[in-house]
């Protein structure tokens, strides 16, 4: 075990985490140059195009070092986005050390302080680099000032590299032998491995990634999960190195992963451990929790004959992603469709793309929900995240929304800016403090419902792109909440019904008129677009009727010529607008969900 060292990456968004693993992975010499591709451990077509880690992956880097002995260097990448948090604290888990990569012209951020006591929380060795030193806007003294004010680690410790050039690659193996601590774990202990990822393959079933922490693992075993106590057997143990490696077995420290007929990702439970059946551990690791989500959105085809595409696709989306939880819906407007949970709106964003991209489907999505907390008069509790499912309001005692704590890092010009918008979202300032003489973090709690719709764009907006987010889900609190109707000529349209708060209905009932009024197209008679609490309308737009001239050939004459043919097509409007029925477009569904600026 003393040449093993498990270490992970953590950085804010768009900090170099992906370039240093290729780096790494590239001076180890695992891949050929020929076989070698650009962010080689992002899969997906998504995070190379946005730049993101969505699935963290792992490698098994050998690498000799100046005392001529050969290390193993296993990198657990972790996904950068706050929705993940759960995995990322998982992969950190299984770690002894991390890098802690700070981009030279940006400085900290949210997520690199958020990331730290992550790391902190599992009493990890953390070695603070400074990455992007060949950017001509790259400040070094000001980022290591920064990392002593902000992280309170050493300045002095942070190793300075550009991992787009290749620069300082080798100081960081070297840093990741000499510096970080060795695995501790007992190997003729009970077997106890981390499981702390799984991915699905199609040939073989469920590809579980572990850490063992004490014991050993090999073909043959039976085992049993924690925590849904599932037993199997061993088909297979391994390494990764880009490619599954077999091997006869792990022992404690090592990282790697198992096979053994496991038909679902969602019988693998992140966080979940391993043992033993005829010899188990004493306790479970501790931290598990199962990943519950946050945002709710509806999703259907929008020609309803694709369901059943739909469906298919979703159940094979279901097998690489446990988190994705979803059910049948259905709506008078859109058809048959699925109502679904999300751990936040990218986990939302990036569902939609695979499925439009991979299964060539064309969707639309309801605007995004939160889960409230119904408290009726009789005494019962009911969970909603569907408005369809909002009950009478005069049954409801009272009602509670999940709040959030928010943590805002900016230049501090554009602290009222920021401090309006959070302000005009029902935030509550609890504090703020400044990192260095022109950057502050602030701290609000929000709402969650006001932070699925629009917030994180609008931020970025007024912060020029400067302003980075984090937060955690705190509690529920009491909350004033109506349900929005929209109607079309008098007719409800179930798909566009929102959940809110009482203070906000009267604007989200105009700008969901607004949008409707410009998406929708004129008919021969008059659409009227309206948005209601129960009975009363809060907002109207109307849009105005194509208007064929009937008294084009009436040349002079009575005036009652012309009157007669204007009743006459008074009375036909009357009678089509009875039977016609108002066709709205797929845009008009999505032109709901987007904010003014956009």
């Amino acid at each position: 075990m003393k040449n093993i060292r498990n270490f992970s990456i953590i950085a804010h968004i768009d900090h170099g985490k992906s370039t240093l693993a290729d780096r790494l992975i590239q001076s180890t010499g695992i891949v050929s140059e020929r076989e070698f591709k650009d962010q080689i451990l992002d899969s997906m077509d998504i995070e190379r195009e946005r730049g993101i880690t969505i699935k963290s992956q792992t490698v098994c880097l050998p690498y000799t070092a100046d005392d001529n002995q050969t290390y193993t260097l296993n990198l657990i990448d972790t996904p950068g986005h706050v929705d993940f948090t759960y995995e990322v604290s998982r992969a950190l888990a299984s770690c002894e050390g991390a890098f802690l990569l700070i981009d030279a012209s940006q400085g900290v951020e949210a997520q690199t302080i958020a990331n730290l006591y992550l790391a902190l929380e599992h009493d990890l060795e953390i070695i603070p680099v400074i990455n992007k030193i060949d950017l001509p806007s790259a400040d070094i003294e000001w980022a290591k000032k920064q990392i002593e004010a902000d992280l309170g680690l050493d300045p002095e410790a942070a190793l300075l590299i550009s991992a787009k050039e290749g620069t300082g690659i080798e100081g960081i193996l070297e840093c990741a032998v000499k510096n970080l601590p060795q695995p501790m774990g007992e190997i003729n202990s009970p077997l106890k491995a981390l499981i702390f990822d799984s991915h699905y393959d199609p040939y073989r079933g469920t590809i579980v990634h572990i850490r063992v922490i004490d014991g050993k693992i090999k073909t043959g075993d039976i085992i049993t999960f924690m925590y849904n106590d599932s037993v199997y057997k061993v088909e297979e143990v391994g390494i990764f190195q880009i490619i599954r490696v077999p091997k006869k077995e792990l022992n404690a420290g090592d990282v790697g992963y198992i096979i053994a007929g496991i038909k679902t990702v969602s019988d693998t439970r992140c966080g979940d451990t391993i043992t033993l059946k005829k010899n188990r551990c004493d306790a479970p690791m501790p931290g598990f929790k199962e990943a519950k989500p946050v945002v709710f959105s509806s999703i259907y085809p929008v020609a309803s004959d694709e369901y059943g595409e739909l469906t298919v696709a979703l159940e094979k989306l279901k097998l690489n992603d446990a988190s994705l939880i979803y059910e049948k819906d259905s709506s008078a407007a859109l058809g048959f469709g699925f109502r679904c949970g999300f751990l936040g709106l990218l986990h939302l964003e990036v569902v939609q793309e695979r499925l439009e991209r991979e299964y060539d489907l064309s969707l639309i999505i309801t605007a995004p929900s939160v889960q409230y907390e119904i408290f009726m008069a009789d005494g019962d509790m009911m969970l909603i995240d569907n408005p369809a499912l909002y009950p009478d309001p005069s049954f409801i005692e009272y009602t509670k929304e999940p709040f959030i704590k928010a943590s805002i890092i900016v230049p501090d010009r554009y602290m009222g800016a920021v401090m309006k918008l959070c302000l005009d979202r029902r935030g509550i300032n609890s504090n703020y403090q400044y990192l260095t003489n022109n950057r502050l973090e602030m701290f609000f709690e929000l709402p969650l419902g006001e932070v699925v719709y629009d917030f994180y764009d609008k931020l970025k907006s007024i912060t020029q792109g400067y302003g980075s987010f984090d937060y955690e889900l705190i509690d529920y609190r009491e909350t004033d909440l109506v349900k929005i109707d929209i109607l079309i000529n008098g007719e409800k349209v179930d798909a566009l019904a929102q959940l809110v708060h009482r203070g906000r209905s009267v604007e989200r009932a105009k700008h969901a008129c607004e949008k409707l009024r410009e998406e929708i197209p004129r008919q021969m008679y008059k659409i009227a677009i309206q948005g209601a609490i129960g009975a009363k309308i809060i907002s109207r737009k109307t849009i105005s009727p194509f208007r064929k001239d009937v008294t084009a050939k009436c040349y002079g004459g009575d005036i009652s010529r012309k009157r007669k043919l204007l009743e006459k097509q008074k009375k036909g409007k009357k009678r089509m607008k009875m039977v016609g029925q108002v066709m709205i477009p797929q845009s008009a569904f999505l032109a709901v969900l987007k904010s003014d600026n956009d």
